[in-house]
């Protein structure tokens, strides 16, 4: 018999989307007239069309690959040099930041790659740091690789120290006094939308320092930073690439969700412990991991994701982010409206709403579904701190987007 990872066996309900789907289509069949009218506005999955510089570029590439004289095969496991010269070049030197260009790995998405990471570090050993509410993808994969307890009764698991966001310390929780190994942090954050300011980021790289700890800093929404006091990088502050691995995605600037790419920035000054006491480099053993476990991202999507950066690609960039985050300000304003109290929404792509009095987070997913065939997402799919609150995405069109204030001004509460 082949033996199983038991630790899968203690992940709790199924993963919050496909639980989301689920309900969702069988509200569809049982309601076949108004399945067309569900406008979804769940899983934060973008609705426009690819860059035209992006299309072009990758066009090419197909074109190259068609031709003896130009055709490739395998490329370099950690992405094509261009690419990562103008990833670190653009993203991170010219706003004056050092990220060298091999201290770039490309994936395809920095969701596999919050979850990859735990390949480097050894698993039932560290002590996890993560926020609640949070993307639940950090806590599943941590729990996948044995480095929780048991669940615990109402939610959350054994050995998992909470990092616990809240409306009076604005979704973004301060170091606890219990020192951790890896801490997630995500700024702008899914799914509260809540920013760090520059102190606090600051507050964290120093505890990470003085705990020796690593932290693993998600910033895939970035592009939405439209405050110039905000920090749109962990490695604005200083002593951050002696503490800090960070993951970027083109998924929300450029529109890849289906297409899929992304990256981690893997500093070379990094440090991890092993058992007997030495300290070896996490890009060593980061760069192993990838020539090891992966071929790398196909060549076209490579060359689309480099075309975001010139001079076309940026603007068409700044134009959907732009749009999305018009979307974001319209729903804002329709459940402020609505006397409901909300966060996030203007340097990030998600509304974070307080469920009204006496309804619970899956109540109000289930009577928005029925009432107003709109599907957002129930907080409590985020951690125990997540309940009393429901996400929406504004990654929509805004013909639906102005549909669904409408429609949320007819629900009677």
């Amino acid at each position: 018999m082949a033996f199983i990872n038991e630790h899968y066996l203690r992940l709790q309900a199924g993963y919050l989307f496909p639980e989301i789907a689920r309900r969702v289509s069988e509200y569809a069949a049982a309601h076949p007239d108004r399945a067309p009218q569900i406008i979804r506005c769940g899983i934060g999955d973008v609705t426009e069309p690819l860059p035209e510089e992006s299309r072009g570029a990758m066009h090419a590439a197909v074109d190259e690959l068609a031709r003896h004289e130009t055709f490739r095969g395998y490329g370099p496991p950690f992405g094509n040099e261009s690419l990562r010269h103008t990833i670190a070049r653009s993203d991170f030197r010219e706003r004056g930041i050092e990220v060298a260009d091999d201290e770039i790995f490309v994936s395809d998405g920095s969701k596999g790659d919050c979850g990859a990471i735990l390949d480097i570090f050894a698993a039932g050993r560290n002590r996890i740091a993560i926020a609640d509410p949070v993307y639940p993808v950090y806590v599943d994969t941590n729990v996948m690789a044995g480095n929780t307890g048991p669940a615990r009764a109402g939610g959350g698991y054994e050995g998992i120290i909470y990092l616990e966001g809240t409306p009076e310390n604005g979704f973004v929780a301060p170091p606890p006094e219990e020192p951790a190994d890896l801490i997630y942090l995500c700024f702008p954050n899914n799914p509260t939308g809540a920013v760090a300011s520059r102190e606090q980021l600051g507050e964290w790289v120093e505890r990470a320092l003085r705990w020796n700890a690593i932290i693993l800093f998600d910033a895939a929404y970035e592009a939405y930073i439209v405050d110039p006091a905000i920090p749109r990088s962990i490695y604005e502050i200083p002593g951050a690439r002696d503490c800090a691995i960070e993951f970027r995605s083109f998924s929300k600037n450029g529109g890849f969700t289906g297409v899929r790419c992304g990256f981690t920035v893997c500093p070379k000054s990094l440090r991890g412990g092993t058992g007997d006491g030495r300290t070896i480099a996490l890009h060593d053993l980061w760069s192993r991991r990838w020539s090891t476990k992966s071929n790398g991202v196909s060549y076209p999507v490579q060359r689309g994701a480099e075309a975001l950066y010139g001079e076309r690609g940026r603007a068409q960039v700044r134009a959907l982010v732009q749009f999305y985050l018009g979307n974001a300000a319209l729903l804002r304003e329709g459940v402020a409206a609505l006397g409901l109290r909300a966060w996030g929404g203007i340097n990030a792509p998600y509304v974070w709403v307080e469920c009204p009095p006496g309804v619970d987070s899956w109540g109000v997913f289930d009577r928005l579904l029925a009432e107003a065939n709109v599907v957002v997402t129930p907080g409590s799919g985020f951690g125990r701190r997540g309940e009393g609150f429901f996400r929406i995405s504004a990654f929509n069109s805004r013909r639906n987007v102005e549909e669904v204030v409408r429609r949320l001004r007819a629900v009677a509460w």
